[in-house]
């Protein structure tokens, strides 16, 4: 049987206790792994082990896949009526409410993200998701297509059967429900690995579906690394897609074993270097606040970040003096504590990691305008960071830094700007900020991006889709588009009085 890890929370932000099983949940019940062996979930604020969980492998999601097929072709499917499944994600989706505060308090100790962020942010946003995929459960259909008298010719959005999933480290919460609604409301069922890094609060999560009355094997979530789990989903004879949320390189392996294996069709939202672009007439005090939250906000991690912000030279320096003041007074610290807004990096890889960056900065001749080092010997706290006098071939300027370090460029016009602009392997989102809606519209068509945000920025709306160009990744998330990624199109054909 699997262990249970209990925590006593005594914080500013949240008072309570949370227990939880740490196994592999797999057909409708927690079990231990078939290898053994166990992850570590580290508190990044402190860099202590929290506890340690089951490590699943490709034994288990062999296991999972078969009870997830069993499940799509006797319980779940085309078996269950659509209005059906959405009354079980509602009830999946109140369940979640009911320990909202659970759920964020395990996320702000496993990620090292502000409590408060991961109440009003992540949970609340998952909860709307699900609540908005089971609204449209019922809703799935095809068309009927005029063709002669004699014809009767319709087609038919029927589910994929068993998908695979695995979600990032960064919004674990917004992540699982952003994969497992769309996937749930056409009909699928679900083998789905967390991140080893922030696996608490999905395991949470499991405890709940049993009790929505969803039947065994629907959802199956299964603790691992991603060379060994991760790999095993993406190459599953059974799994017939896989859905991936990470770096563009791990992207990359998973598009190779989905082909190699049964060919299984792949949606990716991958990396993102985000160019943030202020022209002269924009709002200067709103730019300001929108660029702090676009490229601070979650700590840097965010695939979304304005990471890259250019000022048109009339208003470079007031912009630059009033972002910088604000970053200065950005509450780094503790997790728990009610004013923190940037807590530490998830994990002592990703703190080295960016640290790297940034030394590949100065040695690369940028300036260090603002912070560039760690905070406190403790933890994973690293301080915001604002680089100036960036040239475009730098590698801070080119690569996903994952951090609270933003590079700020100086430019004249709109063509340079736009050009530098798509200067860049990615293409997931952009920021236009400016008083002239002709120039908003005309800049933000322009930019080579799956998201272009005018006069704001990192703003999601369930209704929208979210997704990149080029190395950005395939496929949409949110919105109606989402659910394409989890159907297939059936074309059928009725003769009603054709005689050969």
């Amino acid at each position: 049987m699997p262990s249970t890890f209990i925590k006593t929370f005594d914080t500013p932000a949240y008072k309570g206790t949370v227990t939880i099983p740490l196994g592999l949940y797999i057909n409708g019940e927690f079990v231990d792994p078939v290898e053994g062996g166990t992850i570590d979930v580290v508190n990044p604020a402190t860099g202590k082990v929290v506890t340690s969980i089951a490590a699943g492998t490709k034994a288990d999601i062999d296991i999972a896949a078969k009870a997830a097929k069993k499940a799509y072709k006797t319980s779940w499917g085309l078996k269950v009526p659509g209005a059906q499944r959405g009354k079980l994600m509602s009830k999946l989706a109140v369940l979640m409410e009911e320990h909202i505060a659970e759920f964020a308090a395990l996320d702000a100790l496993a990620n090292g993200k502000a409590y408060n962020t991961a109440y009003s942010r992540d949970n609340k946003g998952a909860i709307a998701v699900m609540e908005y995929y089971a609204g449209w459960a019922d809703k799935i259909s095809g068309k009927t297509i005029e063709t002669n008298e004699n014809k009767l010719a319709y087609t038919r959005h029927e589910p994929i059967g068993v998908v695979g999933q695995i979600i990032p480290w960064n919004v674990p919460m917004f992540s699982l429900s952003l994969k497992i609604a769309p996937a749930l409301a056409t009909g699928n069922t679900i083998v789905l690995k967390p991140s080893e890094l922030t696996p608490l609060s999905a395991l949470l999560f499991c405890t709940l579906v049993e009790e929505a009355g969803f039947p065994p094997g629907v959802i199956n979530v299964v603790n691992g690394y991603g060379p060994t789990a991760g790999q095993a989903i993406s190459e599953h004879p059974l799994i017939e897609k896989v859905a991936f949320t990470g770096s563009t390189l791990t992207g990359r392996k998973i598009m190779e074993a989905a082909a190699k294996s049964n060919l299984k069709p792949v949606t990716l939202e991958l990396g993102g270097k985000s160019p943030n672009i202020i022209f002269d007439d924009a709002d200067l005090e709103q730019a300001v606040k929108w660029a702090i939250h676009g490229i601070y906000f979650n700590h840097g991690q965010n695939c979304s970040a304005g990471s890259r912000i250019f000022v048109q030279e009339g208003i470079y320096d007031k912009f630059l003096d009033q972002f910088t003041e604000q970053a200065r007074a950005i509450k780094v610290g503790d997790p728990f504590s009610p004013d923190t807004y940037q807590g530490p990096q998830v994990s002592k890889t990703q703190f080295e990691r960016i640290m790297g960056y940034i030394t590949s900065g100065q040695n690369d001749g940028a300036t260090v305008h603002l912070g560039g080092k760690q905070i406190g010997q403790e933890g994973y706290f690293i301080e915001p960071t604002i680089f100036t006098e960036c040239q475009p071939n730098m590698k801070i300027v080119r690569e996903e830094i994952f951090g609270p370090v933003a590079c700020v460029l100086k430019f004249k016009t709109e063509d340079e700007v736009v050009e530098q602009a798509n200067d860049t392997l990615y293409g997931l989102a952009a920021s236009v900020f400016t008083k002239d809606i002709d120039r908003a519209i005309r800049v933000a068509h322009a930019l080579e991006a799956g998201t272009a945000w005018i006069n704001c920025a990192n703003q999601t709306e369930i209704s929208m889709p979210f997704g990149g160009f080029k190395q950005s990744g395939i496929g949409r998330e949110l919105s109606e588009y989402a659910l394409e990624n989890y159907t297939n199109v059936k074309a059928v054909h009725v003769n009603i009085g054709i005689r050969l």
